[in-house]
């Protein structure tokens, strides 16, 4: 890749975030994105993994196990990543972004939230495919929500999503040798 694409890559990248912070801008879809963003915090996938179990039995509870054990991989992964990228927030470098909501962590690059979200509905919904008509949009608005509050580029989001599949399939893999 050439100097000239990669400075049009990051041209597309701040702008187009900065068009998805204006949402920002209004009261209602501030306070939905940012309830989003802490239901992706994990307590929305708590949830589910404490839900499985119950609704799957030992079936769930060997599924739930698997699943947090690939979310174990996707935090090592998303956090290994950025250690090595240290790229700022976008919020740090374009201070006309509206923040509402703090960051978990410094740096932007993957998305951790929309790593675990996609690596999460890929497996549950691989599972139990009628999961995914909840978890499917919940994904989209984790995603989304990265955007909108100022903390991720979309670039960010799209490799977290990328990572998260990869980190699914490996774990789907996993489990259909365990019998799952």
């Amino acid at each position: 890749m050439n100097l000239h694409t990669l400075h049009t890559l990051h041209d597309w990248d701040a702008a187009t975030c900065t068009r998805f912070n204006l949402v920002n801008h209004h009261r209602f879809p501030s306070a939905i994105f940012a309830a989003v963003s802490r239901l992706g915090d994990g307590w929305f996938w708590y949830a589910l993994l404490v839900s499985m179990p119950l609704v799957w039995g030992l079936t769930g509870l060997f599924q739930a196990a698997l699943m947090a054990v690939s979310g174990l991989a996707c935090t090592f992964t998303y956090r290994w990543i950025k250690g090595r990228t240290r790229r700022p927030r976008p919020s740090e470098v374009y201070q006309h972004l509206r923040v509402t909501v703090a960051p978990l962590d410094r740096f932007s690059f993957p998305s951790g939230h929309t790593l675990h979200a996609v690596a999460f509905t890929c497996m549950a919904g691989w599972w139990h495919p009628a999961l995914l008509w909840v978890l499917a949009p919940f994904t989209v608005l984790v995603a989304l929500s990265r955007l909108v509050l100022g903390l991720h580029y979309p670039s960010d989001v799209l490799v977290g999503a990328m990572i998260g599949a990869g980190l699914a399939g490996a774990a789907l893999a996993l489990g259909s040798i365990c019998g799952l």
